[in-house]
């Protein structure tokens, strides 16, 4: 079985419990129309080796809105189009992955963020050992990291903070050193619950 078959099959199945994955903030938000939040997609890329891995992009420190943090490449949606056609084209501008190049398993679970975004993450399989560009003035690294550490429950740490007047929970994941935390690691920890990965 392909790891576009095995993924596509998790995916699905663990869709299809109807179940919501609220983590972090996102409990807080459950409630929030989804019609006031900004619509935004993330592209989740898997490389199809023997251990498959993560791609994911450090942002430049020069950025508005998180600067330095851990990410999937994607962004807002652009008026006319969906979540899919949305992510391709972020990580075709963030880190030159050719939308050729990836092959869609399907949609996970939307995540709202406390800075007013919906979120769907988009779970695609790409070759490995791509030649990967990153967009000098977005992206300051592009590294991978093994699926099975990711969704790996042991690796992830629920911690809280205070921001703007309220304690906020969070979690983070830590590979080697690079600290992966906020929504990223969110949506990490939902893919864990959805596809029960064993590697």
């Amino acid at each position: 079985m392909t790891l576009v078959d095995r993924l596509g099959r998790a995916l699905a199945e663990g869709m299809a419990q109807h179940t919501i994955m609220l983590t972090g903030d996102h409990v807080d938000l459950a409630l929030a129309a989804e019609d006031s939040l900004t619509p935004a997609a993330v592209l989740v890329p898997i490389t199809d080796r023997p251990r498959p891995g993560v791609i994911l992009t450090q942002r430049t420190e020069t950025m508005r809105r998180h600067a330095g943090q851990v990410a999937f490449p994607g962004g807002r949606l652009d008026p006319g189009e969906d979540a899919i056609t949305a992510a391709l084209r972020e990580a075709d501008e963030e880190i030159a992955l050719p939308p050729s190049a990836v092959t869609v398993v399907g949609e996970a679970d939307r995540y709202r963020t406390v800075t007013g975004y919906v979120v769907t993450p988009v779970v695609g399989v790409v070759p490995p050992d791509l030649l990967l560009r990153p967009s000098e003035a977005e992206v300051a690294s592009v590294f991978e990291v093994p699926l099975d550490f990711l969704l790996d429950h042991a690796r992830h740490v629920e911690a809280r903070t205070q921001w703007q007047g309220q304690e906020r929970r969070y979690y983070e994941i830590l590979w080697e050193d690079r600290r992966i935390w906020g929504a990223t690691a969110a949506m990490i920890v939902n893919l864990a619950r959805r596809l029960r990965w064993t590697g």
